[in-house]
């Protein structure tokens, strides 16, 4: 016998309460809203930050203003295009979910949307997502469409992998190609640079991120980084935080960036380390808090890298 469906008005557990979707949405639109993560924004920013940094790299390498549109494109991509692999994710992963406390009450596992309607959800994000893709150069559209083969891999690959997070991080980290070559037509070993870094850091913060579930886990099947690292979490989130630090540092130093990107990077470094000081693995409220602030650590990277790129450009 099927579980009845919940009130549309469940939230999820890692929402913040009181999210302008819970209390301001239409009952009807809150399920769907939920699956795109439109009540949790941290995703879509940890999408599109990769994305501005090899924006701001190529603005360096070609001596030219950072451009502003580019980078309103990719924050409406940003959030379509997290939607709908939000919504795929869960789509796959519906029954897992609902094994997992965190996660149970998401809208498919609770019963609050039907796998259908997901599907026709999804198709619509993703063509939101083609609209600003088709706004670049055709080089960059095909390097975009090539960032679907992680995607679609990423949601099985944590019943199988010790550490699913390193597909996770081939999906996320993709902005580091994408950017370089909107501006650019081409890919160059910055944007190869920025891309692995931005792996390593999506390992990381994904690492913190799954220290919630590392008791429901092993209950459900699904695999982790965090698992595998158990209690040495904090030392293996520190080594991926290293290497994006060293990586990007190296990308800012091919592209010709000057004293303010390299004052970003030891900012973003400090940001990190400031994270991996913080760990404590018996918190999740703890852990959610410090991977949200990912947010902010990319975006002292991005800032500092369109300053460097902007004064490069004017004087």
């Amino acid at each position: 016998m099927t579980a009845a469906p919940q009130p549309l008005d469940q939230p999820v557990a890692d929402a913040a309460a009181g999210n302008w979707v819970d209390r301001y949405a239409p009952a009807a639109s809150r399920p769907y809203l939920r699956l795109a993560r439109i009540d949790r924004p941290i995703g879509w920013w940890l999408l599109l930050l990769p994305c501005w940094w090899s924006l701001m790299l190529a603005a360096i390498a070609t001596g030219t203003i950072p451009n502003l549109w580019y980078a309103v494109l990719f924050l409406i991509g940003a959030v379509a295009m997290r939607g709908a692999g939000s919504t795929y994710n869960d789509i796959v992963d519906r029954d897992l979910d609902a094994k997992v406390a965190r996660t149970r009450m998401r809208p498919l596992p609770s019963g609050q949307v039907k796998a259908a309607a997901a599907a026709a959800f999804l198709a619509l994000q993703a063509l939101v997502g083609l609209a600003v893709l088709l706004q670049f150069n055709g080089f960059a559209i095909l390097v975009g469409f090539l960032s679907l083969v992680p995607v679609a891999v990423y949601p099985f690959m944590k019943r199988f992998m010790s550490m699913p997070q390193l597909v996770l991080g081939l999906a996320f980290a993709w902005g580091g190609l994408i950017g370089w070559a909107v501006v650019t037509g081409t890919l160059a070993a910055p944007a190869y640079l920025a891309y692995a870094a931005a792996i390593a850091w999506t390992v990381g913060y994904d690492t913190i991120y799954a220290l919630q579930d590392i008791e429901d886990d092993p209950i459900a099947g699904i695999k982790s980084s965090a698992r595998l690292f158990g209690s040495e979490a904090a030392t293996g989130v520190a080594v991926c935080y290293a290497a994006a630090v060293v990586l990007v540092g190296l990308a800012a130093h091919l592209a010709g960036g000057g004293l303010v990107a390299f004052a970003a990077v030891g900012a973003f470094a400090l940001h990190l380390a400031w994270q991996v000081r913080s760990i404590e693995l018996d918190n999740p409220q703890k852990a959610l808090s410090l991977f949200k602030s990912n947010r902010d650590a990319g975006l002292i990277l991005a800032v500092g890298l369109a300053a460097d790129a902007l004064l490069r450009a004017v004087l």
